[in-house]
């Protein structure tokens, strides 16, 4: 992809992770995960557990999750998460975790005491009273004995999706709950003490307006967030919302700009696109490092890093889809093998650091980069002056870092940058 090709839509695609599952093939012959881990650094690693089940499938939601699970089912997840941790324990050695979270679906759908057993199961790997520990809710799940359990076994930050304290744009977004709800939650959440409360809330909701949307921020900020995440709505294939047709993207920069501006001037720093901390609050004192550290992911969702292999299970969308892999996760007789993956080669391994700190506003090191490759950045990646050209890059002497402008087009900045391999792979997908 050219710069060219990125003036169509600032609005290309979401990049959390380089490359993205998509891009995974199954692994053959499948290598084990004491080879894969073998002379890695252990020293600070991210433990991620995955939950995926919810109470509801939002209409923008693409995540790997699935609705309805019984009691049973969460059960059998369990002890299938149980024989994992168990087997990723014995492959990995000796081993120092840096930070942790727990994410879905809704890690908050499983019952107080399956919260306590998934805890446990987290601490055959790491102590999660000693290290920062995030976790996701909803205002559906977010209970006092949920958010007890999850305060006693250490997490210093909870995440919850509200999208919006309008009544009538969650219903647009096909998230159906009442405002009422959604404040008795982050009631809840702020009585149990956490603390990190991050706010996540979307822009570009049909029907929604600027002032709907200052509303919602300030609504947001009655329970004074340390962080808050805003999201544009996209409207992705095989979602709820996927069949509906609308270009919204002057809407949505609009808005950004507006929640933008409105965090900057009650307090706030702007960490990435979508992130935003509370001036003063800092880290959560993790010296985890998403450009350099390994991840170890337990669930049938969860993704793990090592410096040249990406792995994990199956991925889908589609309902159907996701209960089979799910399925087939409760059954698995081998997890101490890598079954779906990405082996990053010297070129993606380069284009993930670039990528990973370019979209966070702190920038891209140029002599961490040097150190770590042996080449500038910008030698390395040509297609860089591009986006100098436009404004939305700044080539400091000791950084490369996205300017506002650069910051509002975060994504299609971060799909100009994949590989052509990479690409390839995507495009080649077949979406299920």
């Amino acid at each position: 992809m050219t710069v060219a090709d990125t003036a169509v839509s600032p609005y290309q695609g979401y990049v959390y992770a380089y490359p993205h599952k998509t891009a995974y093939r199954p692994l053959s012959p499948r290598p084990a995960l004491r080879e894969v881990w073998a002379g890695e650094d252990r020293g600070s690693l991210f433990l991620y557990l995955h939950v995926p089940f919810c109470e509801m499938r939002c209409g923008f939601c693409n995540l790997f999750t699935r609705t309805g699970a019984s009691e049973d089912l969460t059960t059998a997840y369990l002890d299938a998460l149980e024989r994992q941790a168990r087997a990723v324990h014995g492959a990995l050695g000796e081993a120092s975790f840096a930070t942790a979270a727990i994410g879905g679906g809704t890690p908050t759908y499983l019952t107080a005491a399956e919260l306590e057993r998934l805890c446990d199961i987290a601490g055959r790997l790491a102590d999660l009273t000693a290290i920062p520990l995030a976790v996701e809710t909803s205002p559906a799940t977010a209970t006092a004995d949920r958010l007890a359990v999850l305060a006693e076994r250490g997490a210093t930050r909870v995440s919850i999706g509200v999208q919006s304290f309008v009544d009538a744009e969650a219903r647009a977004a096909v998230r159906p709950q009442k405002r009422a709800e959604v404040e008795a939650a982050l009631d809840r959440i702020r009585a149990a003490g956490f603390p990190t409360l991050n706010i996540d809330l979307i822009y570009g909701i049909d029907g929604q307006t600027p002032r709907s949307w200052l509303s919602s921020l300030d609504t947001a900020l009655l329970w004074e967030p340390e962080e808050l995440y805003l999201y544009p709505l996209y409207v992705r294939p095989l979602t709820g919302l996927g069949r509906r047709a609308g270009d919204w993207d002057d809407q949505r920069m609009r808005l950004y700009q507006i929640g933008r501006d409105h965090l900057l001037a009650h307090g706030y720093e702007q960490v990435s696109m979508r992130m935003f901390r509370r001036r003063g609050h800092g880290d959560a004192g993790t010296a985890y490092c998403c450009q350099t550290d390994g991840m170890v992911g337990l669930g049938a969702g969860a993704r793990s890093y090592t410096t040249g292999l990406h792995y994990s299970f199956d991925y889908a969308v589609g309902a159907g889809q996701v209960r089979g892999i799910i399925d087939d996760y409760l059954r698995e007789p081998d997890f101490d093998v890598a079954h779906v993956g990405f082996t990053l080669d010297s070129e993606d391994r380069r284009r993930r650091h670039l990528i990973q700190s370019l979209l966070q506003a702190a920038g891209l090191d140029r002599a961490e980069y040097a150190r770590r490759f042996g080449a500038d950045a910008l030698t390395d990646f040509p297609e860089l002056s591009g986006h100098i050209e436009r404004g939305w890059l700044d080539a400091l002497p000791d950084a490369l870092r996205l300017t506002p402008a650069g910051l509002a087009h975060s994504d299609t900045i971060g799909p100009s940058l994949f590989s052509a391999r990479v690409q390839t792979l995507m495009d080649s997908y077949e979406a299920r």
